[in-house]
């Protein structure tokens, strides 16, 4: 498509924070030039009707485990992350943390390296590392190897804090059970986005983590201690506690969307719910299975589990998880598009609006298509949703 000067027409727009109806976005030389009335917007160029679809600036996903049908944890390389940002970018992602689930040593370091050096190279979509384990709680490990988990040593430390220094962001996901208060402030004094999850520890041990530095939660729900009676758990104190955000798979799978409700309406402010995919080596690909450390994951009817059943991962993609919260919660359109695109921005500190025009998006206003503009909407080319 000729960047020249394109106006987007006849939709909607998505700044971030609001549904702009009535509105155009026009680029010039590929730059975003005027986003505003349609009665202002000039019409020379190429005009591109959006008949009544919606434009926005992409997904900001922070769980990114793999896609275009292999893993980060596989092969940490550079060529892995060109796969990968490639294949969510299909699926409208513009900004994404490749997700390393618990793993060596050897390999978290190679992990750090291939993502400093993404970077370096201006790998689009590669904006920083996470780091899921692991050092996390047995208990609650999921689909991560118990024989890889362990608690955070000296060596560690030194690995994540030097990593903090050369990535504009690093996220990790910790389990109190595995780290200390002291570790965290440390961490998150060095700039370390700490994130709590895959733990069983109680409510009052996690205000306490969320005090020491820790200002996020992984897949809230999912391997961690629930919401209860005389014990709030994990899920209670991301709810309660207003300086903490929390990710959520939305696929109706991984929660169930009434859960997801009460949720929504029972987080305390200003943190919010942010969507994530914890999307796994069969993202923009059509692989029904692949390994994780040497274990077989099925894909089946949109579950990826291992052999005994266990959840490993998502099959999904954002527009997915945003039709989910739209059609199943019942969350307005615009408030479910901000979880997915300006709340995970601002808790890694990315500036989020639109700028170029390879970083702008389309979605069908029934959520059953994802356009990346610079595959030529005009012809019909659609991600897979």
């Amino acid at each position: 498509m000729s960047s020249a000067a394109i106006t987007f027409r006849n939709g909607r727009i998505f700044d971030g924070t609001q549904l702009l109806d009535g509105q155009v976005a026009r680029f010039e030389d590929g730059q975003i030039a005027f986003l505003g009335p349609q009665a202002e917007a000039p019409r020379a160029g190429e005009n591109i009707d959006l008949g009544g679809d919606i434009l926005f600036p992409g997904y900001v996903d922070l769980q990114v485990n793999g896609g275009d049908g292999i893993l980060f944890n596989a092969d940490p390389s550079v060529s892995t992350l060109r796969r990968m940002a490639g294949a969510h970018r299909s699926l409208g992602v513009t900004a994404l943390l490749p997700t390393l689930i618990t793993d060596t040593v050897e390999i978290t370091r190679a992990a750090i390296a291939a993502t400093r050096a993404a970077i370096a190279e201006r790998v689009p979509g590669i904006v920083g590392l996470h780091l899921e384990g692991p050092h996390l709680s047995v208990a609650r490990k999921g689909a991560h190897d118990a024989a890889l988990i362990r608690p955070m040593e000296a060596g560690d430390m030194q690995m994540l804090l030097e990593a903090a220094q050369a990535l504009p962001v690093l996220k990790i996901t910790v389990a109190p059970e595995s780290i200390t208060e002291e570790q965290v402030t440390t961490l998150a004094k060095a700039g370390v986005l700490v994130s709590l999850g895959h733990s069983d520890a109680g409510f009052e041990t996690c205000q306490r983590y969320f005090a020491a530095g820790a200002r996020c939660v992984t897949h809230i729900f999912n391997a961690m201690s629930q919401l209860g009676n005389r014990e709030p758990g994990l899920v209670g104190a991301a709810l309660a506690n207003g300086a903490v955000s929390a990710g959520l798979i939305a696929d109706a799978v991984h929660v169930h969307p009434a859960t997801i409700h009460s949720a929504w309406q029972a987080k305390t402010g200003p943190g919010r719910i942010f969507l994530v995919s914890d999307a796994m080596a069969v993202a923009g690909s059509d692989a029904v299975e692949f390994e994780l450390g040497g274990r077989l994951i099925r894909r089946r009817n949109g579950i990826l589990t291992l052999e005994d059943g266990t959840l490993a991962g998502a099959d999904l993609d954002l527009t997915t998880a945003v039709r989910t919260m739209v059609e199943s919660v019942g969350i307005p359109i615009a408030d479910a598009l901000r979880a997915a695109t300006r709340t995970p921005a601002d808790m890694i500190g990315l500036g989020y609006g639109f700028g170029p025009l390879s970083g702008t998006v389309r979605i069908a206003k029934d959520f059953s298509a994802t356009v990346p503009t610079e595959l030529a909407p005009e012809t019909g080319s659609k991600g897979r949703s």
